[in-house]
């Protein structure tokens, strides 16, 4: 079994910073693509940037200059350092990982998301 366990949300100014982790553990085997998706009250999930096991990286236009993905690959985990936050930036964050794991009769490839952490940004 699989978790992603998120962590670092939190109320901030307007202007402000946080940063967002997100922890993989279990039978992992190899862990593909890492995300970040947010989803704020009455509107659908976003994707707002996602990296690749060879750190490339992609942000939704909203974000760019703004925030950064990275990724630990030792320790299975994904960053999301957010500068300059915005109101309109308010929302749960989910993390999202393609994740393959292994046991003794086989490996498996799925897509597996955290709880999700909120981050408010506010004055």
């Amino acid at each position: 079994q699989v978790q992603l366990v998120e962590s670092g949300g939190g109320l901030v100014q307007p202007g402000g910073s946080l940063r967002l982790s997100c922890a993989a553990s279990g039978s992992i085997f190899s862990i593909f693509n890492m995300g970040w998706y947010r989803q704020a009250p009455g509107k659908q999930r976003e994707l707002v940037s996602f990296i690749t096991r060879g750190d490339i990286t992609n942000y939704v236009d909203s974000v760019k200059g703004r925030f950064t993905i990275s990724r630990d690959n030792a320790k299975n985990t994904v960053y999301l350092q957010m500068n300059s936050l915005k109101p309109e930036d308010t929302a749960v964050y989910y993390c999202n990982a393609d994740i393959m794991t292994s046991n003794q009769y086989s490996n498996s490839r799925n897509n597996y998301w955290g709880q999700g952490t909120q981050v408010t940004v506010s004055s």
